[in-house]
């Protein structure tokens, strides 16, 4: 069978949609989950673009043991090098090299005619070839270049090392039929093509980056280039899980193509992008979404009961969504809760085990019923936090209708107590404002969202928000039945996360 390799560039281009911004730790979480899901290509980064770009990628290479890891740089030397340098301790390092070829590129952004855009790009391609073996190119904005121009400046990168050559259609532009015409000319009309594999990277600013790729890939396409949970720049990338179930549920369509992505950890891979970002998934959202599974309807309901496939093309089990109702109470043993944990995907050590159990004992007190959904949010509040420089004590809060809402915060630094008292617009604004009095940053809240983990008046309640500290935005989650306490835990995970 065909391999359709799978280029994952969540922490590329991912990253870099308004507010994403992960840590040094949280990519190396990311890129730990990428790897057991089976990608083969990780884009860990642009090394040049920062120092903590550049460390976070080089930390990535070297733990990493199975995916090609890549670094992304312009054709510039200063970028191959960092790019060089960053990747080197990678089992499989690969240098992706990029430079606009479209006219309105050309003329506005670069500046520059198509000799001088073939001669940088052949010099790029050959100056890193001697650095590293693995080389791609990526024209940009191919999908709106003049193509007799695209086949010279793809041919020309051939000759000079290049075994990757990517289309992308960087701005969302084109549509599927197009797109698969334009990978089928580059296959006919650049001689050395079969020296190099084809590869597509496709936005999704007409809602079409799941399709066109998909298209490309029929017309003798190998690579795609895509995102968890499809996050990106503006409108998003192409969603690695949609295009691999795309492929896996239709293989009448797609025979003999296959990829090695591990469709149980799609779920949790998901949600583990989201949690990270605090870019929350939506309910409706293809593979992931939290309606993607669940009938409501009673023909549906009807229909499910009697025979699953009248309505489910895809079994949520298949890519890790468990739905299994109540599954523990406030009697379960520290072994029937790690048995859980595994079940729905999660292997963790001693330690983190412990720091769970206490947690969802915590929760049992307040909470009768126990669902899935609330073990995956208590693991995701336990395990991925960062270091707690700041921790909650306690807070009280006096609100009402007819009364200007304050709140009291105690926080714990360092074995010590600090409190404050603030007023605010409402109760979590008073709250939020009397952590700023303490911590000393001046936060703007940028983005809050809240929603219930799972049902019932008791329901954990999750919020995602993001911050802005003088010129960082930083995200931060966290969850209680009391959401109030969510909104101060997903604030702290913030701060937590600036003050590292």
């Amino acid at each position: 069978m065909d391999k359709i390799i799978i280029f994952d560039t969540t922490l590329r281009d991912g990253e870099q949609a308004p507010g994403a911004s992960l840590n040094y730790k949280e990519k190396l979480e990311v890129a730990g989950a990428l790897e057991n899901l089976g990608v083969d290509v990780i884009e860990a980064g642009f090394p040049v673009s920062s120092k903590g770009d550049f460390t976070a990628v080089q930390a990535i290479a070297k733990n990493i043991k199975l995916p090609v890891v890549c670094g992304l740089a312009r054709a510039i030397k200063k970028d191959i090098d960092a790019a060089v340098e960053a990747t080197k301790l990678a089992r499989r390092p690969r240098i992706h090299i990029f430079l606009a070829t479209s006219k309105i590129h050309m003329q506005y952004k670069l500046k520059k005619a198509e000799g001088e855009i073939i001669r940088l790009a052949v010099e790029s391609v050959s100056y890193a070839k001697k650095f590293c073996s693995d080389i791609e190119f990526s024209p940009e904005d191919a999908s709106r270049s003049q193509k007799d121009f695209l086949f010279q400046v793809i041919e020309a990168v051939i000759k000079a090392g290049a075994t990757t050559v990517n289309i992308p259609d960087t701005v969302g532009y084109t549509e599927p039929e197009e797109y698969g015409r334009l990978v089928r000319a580059i296959k006919e009309n650049v001689p050395n093509i079969d020296r190099a594999i084809i590869s597509v990277h496709c936005h999704n600013d007409l809602g079409l980056a799941v399709a066109n790729s998909l298209s490309a890939i029929k017309s003798g396409a190998r690579q795609v280039e895509c995102t968890i949970n499809g996050i990106g720049e503006r409108a998003g990338n192409a969603s690695l899980e949609e295009i691999v179930m795309s492929i896996d549920t239709r293989k009448d369509i797609y025979s003999g193509l296959k990829t090695g992505i591990h469709k149980k950890n799609i779920y949790k891979v998901s949600r583990l992008v989201s949690k990270l970002t605090g870019f929350v998934v939506a309910p409706n959202k293809a593979i992931v979404g939290g309606n993607a599974f669940r009938h409501e309807s009673g023909i549906h309901q009807d229909g499910v009961l009697k025979e699953r496939s009248t309505y489910e093309i895809i079994r949520g089990e298949d890519v890790g969504f468990v739905v299994e109702g109540m599954v523990l109470g406030k009697h379960s043993g520290r072994h029937a809760f790690n048995e859980r944990l595994k079940k729905i995907g999660y292997n963790l050590n001693k330690e983190q085990v412990d720091k769970a159990f206490c947690r969802f004992k915590d929760l049992s007190d307040k909470k009768k019923d126990i669902f899935d959904d609330d073990l995956r949010a208590i693991v995701e509040d336990e395990i991925c936090v960062g270091k707690l420089i700041w921790k909650l004590d306690s807070f009280e809060i006096n609100s009402g209708t007819k009364i200007k809402p304050v709140s009291g915060v105690i926080l714990i630094k360092g074995g010590k107590k600090i409190s404050k008292v603030s007023s605010g617009d409402g109760p979590v604004d008073a709250c939020f404002k009397a952590i700023d009095k303490i911590t000393g940053f001046k936060a703007k809240l940028e983005d809050f969202r809240l929603e219930a983990v799972t049902s019932g008046k008791d329901a954990l309640g999750q919020v995602s928000l993001r911050l802005k500290i003088k010129d960082a935005i930083i995200s931060g989650s966290g969850s209680s039945t009391d959401i109030i306490e969510a909104s101060i835990f997903a604030y702290l995970n913030a701060v937590n996360k600036y003050a590292e």
